[in-house]
């Protein structure tokens, strides 16, 4: 059995604007200068704490709770108005349908989110299902750490050199080999093409359309079989 792992955010769904507002709404919280646009979307995929504490510093580490709860009520509140919505990119209800089909494969997602964003982006786009393993920033530590891959393989009972993490930061690379399985990089996310390679990626892939002949030449799994 194969166990495939997504990233979410700037994998499955494009949320920079979402998540660009949210943080504007933690830094006005507490009077803070707003980093630029690219300083600030280079923490997705940490945690929510771990990624005030990359912008802020150690200066400010006590403003970081009133920042994350700022940053967390406003999404609640947007989501409640109908205005926290995060698009699939393009080709990914595909590739997950296209995997999910499969009788030999295991769908898992490994995200900084919380679980209640989680389930906000499955509600979305109709994506119940769909993953039978699902960690967050709610049970493990910041990525890069590897303890989501970990739960991930126990609760699914995958081996590591059967499962891949597929990813668009960093963060999801070193997490991945850290734990050691395999990793994916995707490009149209936060990270480049550069970063990814750095941090352990296994290949590299600039479309959805490009997963699954990566997935074959990393797993060498059967074409045909569904």
């Amino acid at each position: 059995m194969y166990l495939i792992i997504f990233d979410v955010d700037g994998t499955l769904v494009d949320s920079q604007e979402t998540i660009y507002h949210g943080l504007q709404v933690g830094f006005e919280r507490v009077g803070l200068p707003m980093p630029d646009r690219k300083t600030a979307l280079s923490i997705v995929g940490r945690s929510l704490e771990q990624a005030f504490a990359d912008l802020v510093g150690d200066k400010h580490l006590d403003k970081i709770p009133v920042m994350a709860d700022a940053y967390r009520q406003s999404k609640i509140m947007r989501r409640q108005q109908g205005a926290e919505i995060d698009p699939l990119y393009p080709g990914a209800r595909e590739a997950i349908d296209r995997l999910h089909a499969r009788d030999d494969i295991l769908l898992g997602i490994a995200t900084g989110k919380a679980l209640r964003g989680v389930r906000h982006m499955q509600d979305t786009h109709d994506l119940h299902g769909k993953f039978v393993t699902i960690q967050t920033a709610d049970t493990s530590p910041s990525k890069p750490h590897p303890d989501m891959i970990e739960r991930a393989l126990a609760e699914t009972g995958a081996e590591p050199e059967q499962t891949v993490m597929i990813g668009d930061t960093g963060f999801d690379m070193a997490m991945a080999r850290d734990a050691g399985v395999h990793a994916i990089g995707v490009t149209w996310g936060y990270h480049d093409h550069s970063r990814l390679v750095d941090e352990g990626a296994t290949r590299i892939i600039h479309d959805f359309q490009e997963l699954d002949t990566a997935l074959l030449e990393i797993l060498k799994f059967d074409k045909e079989t569904a």
